[in-house]
């Protein structure tokens, strides 16, 4: 057994390649599109290292082209939810005894497996059938993922170096000890890096997992569980499970084995989880830990000394890259009515420039939303805009799905500030524009602080200095990310910990230190060298 004191390699974020044309990165990604394109590939669930396959064999298609079948995934049922905590359990000893150096060294070999062989598979997988672009793939499933592999692996032995002071005699030390049963995790569609964060930091600490993904995710979520099996993790440590949501939590919400869950997706299915867990909780050996990251009403709020161009620049990245579909994404838009001309002129001209279409076309900005739900949900609120007074379709209001889901991006203008589309979370490439007068900042700073129940992201846009801290102040808690002069979207790993409050969520920060602390539980042991022998004390002896 080793007894040195490790130290790890520094965490350093994963450089984004160019993919321009003729270098070696876009060759290699088209060359696995095309590997992809060419076969028919079979997801099967992943329990206990098993490949699990079933009669329940559903068809993927790309959702910018529904006529082509990339491959076939295998649903489960309540026995496959039994299944994959029986392993998950089984797993627990020996993962949770391995020492902290050999998991890491697991987790840092699978973020250079990703960095490296895995790179353009990973890239062609989340391209082709979560429909992104080759620089919100290579942003997201290839930098994002290596870096909360490695990050996650220094913060662990941050974590790990926290230990109590220690009098005479004495020796207190402190252990982190992960939880006592199964982690249950639940990702969603929209970042791949998600979904290989929320059951892989977990896992990090000593904890087994049961993860159920998006289903339209799972070709990506396939090639994570890839990744990780090549770099040594054991069978059973994460258990991929498809499944309907409510079969999975009818069982693993009743387990008194459950002791946590790590999610990802609305905030109406976070509630209701949330609910559940409560009304169960005379079921469980210990309090369930319970970490969620939901949505957001993201704004961005433009003072009149706001630099023009940067600000339509922030709107139009921060809307509409990855066609809306991020909770960060910038969806509520203020600006002064000074500004507003040229603002909408340099905003219609950048997207009338945008091109649409499959991501295989790399000059293509814009794709596809991601399902058919998704397509009807955001098409019927601009049907509705169409029909509303004291609202305008600026630009875009289209959508057609004969051969895959595209929505055009669009900007509506309204003079109503509570206008449902500056409330509600859409989730698409819907930017809605609210133009205030200028001597209305203080009382439009608190118009974005109320208008949503959300407090993911924002940004402010200004070069007056006052007028910063002002909008810091009062939007203290609008958005637990907050940027100035910058888009609200694109956190970095390492550099802006990610998440929100209010009903965005618990705030518990992915990628930083303080999501790991959550899925740990920690054991204080204090060692008396020279303990007492009589239990009288000095103030009790007669004078």
């Amino acid at each position: 057994m080793s007894n040195a004191y490790f130290e790890v390699p520094p965490a350093t974020n994963e450089p984004v390649l160019s993919y321009e044309p003729g270098s070696p990165e876009r060759a290699a990604v088209k060359a696995a599109i095309a590997e992809f394109k060419s076969k028919q590939t079979e997801i099967p669930m992943i329990i206990g290292g098993r490949r699990i396959k079933t009669d329940n064999k559903i068809a993927i298609h790309p959702p910018h082209e529904l006529k082509h079948t990339l491959g076939y995934y295998y649903k489960g049922d309540s026995s496959h939810v039994h299944m994959a905590i029986e392993a998950a359990l089984k797993a627990k000893k020996d993962w949770e005894n391995m020492p902290w150096q050999d998991r890491a060294a697991i987790f840092l070999k699978a973020a250079d497996l990703l960095a490296g062989p895995y790179r353009a598979k990973m890239n062609a997988a989340t391209m082709l059938c979560q429909s992104k672009n080759i620089f919100q793939a290579e942003i997201d499933c290839v930098a994002e993922l290596c870096d909360f592999f490695r990050f996650n692996v220094q913060f662990m032995t941050q974590l790990y170096s926290e230990q109590p002071e220690s009098a005479p005699l004495t020796w207190n030390r402190m252990e982190y000890r992960p939880l006592e049963g199964f982690i249950f995790a639940i990702t969603p569609f929209n970042f791949t890096s998600i979904a290989g964060n929320l059951p892989g930091a977990p896992a990090l600490m000593g904890n087994t997992v049961v993860w159920k993904p998006a289903e339209t995710q799972v070709f990506s979520a396939y090639v994570i569980m890839e990744v990780l099996e090549a770099a040594g993790l054991p069978p059973g440590v994460i258990n991929l499970l498809i499944v309907d949501g409510p079969i999975a939590g009818d069982i693993i919400f009743e387990h008194p084995d459950f002791a946590g869950l790590h999610f990802t997706g609305s905030t109406r299915v976070f509630q209701h989880l949330w609910a559940t867990i409560g009304s169960n909780i005379t079921r469980y050996k210990s309090y369930p830990r319970i970490v969620g990251e939901t949505g957001g009403k993201d704004f961005v709020v433009a003072h009149p000394s706001a630099d023009v161009q940067a600000l339509v620049t922030a709107l139009s990245r921060g809307a509409f890259e990855y066609q809306g579909q991020k909770c960060s994404a910038a969806s509520r838009a203020y600006i002064p009515r000074s500004l507003w001309p040229e603002v909408k002129e340099r905003l219609l001209e950048d997207i009338r420039s945008f091109r649409m279409g499959s991501p295989e076309d790399f000059t293509n900005f814009i794709n596809a939303v991601i399902d058919e739900r998704a397509f009807d949900k955001i098409s019927n609120y601009i049907a509705q805009a169409k029909k509303d007074k004291d609202v305008e379709i600026l630009i875009g209001g289209n959508c057609d799905k004969s051969e895959g889901y595209f929505i055009e991006p669009t900007v509506i203008l309204t003079k109503d500030p509570k206008y449902r589309t500056m409330c509600e979370e859409i989730f698409g490439p819907v930017l809605t524009i609210y133009v205030y007068d200028d001597k209305q900042w203080r009382q439009t700073l608190e118009l974005v602080d109320t208008t949503s129940p959300y407090g993911l992201t924002g940004a402010v846009f200004a070069q007056d200095r006052q007028a910063i801290a002002e909008a810091t102040e009062v939007l203290r808690h609008a958005a637990g990310n907050f940027y100035i002069n910058d888009k609200p979207t694109g956190a970095i790993v390492g550099q802006q910990p990610f998440g929100g409050s209010r009903a965005s969520g618990t705030n518990d920060k992915a990628g930083s230190i303080f999501n790991l602390i959550r899925w740990v539980s920690p054991r204080t042991i204090k060692e008396n060298f020279n303990p007492p022998k009589d239990y009288r004390y000095p103030f009790m002896k007669e004078a």
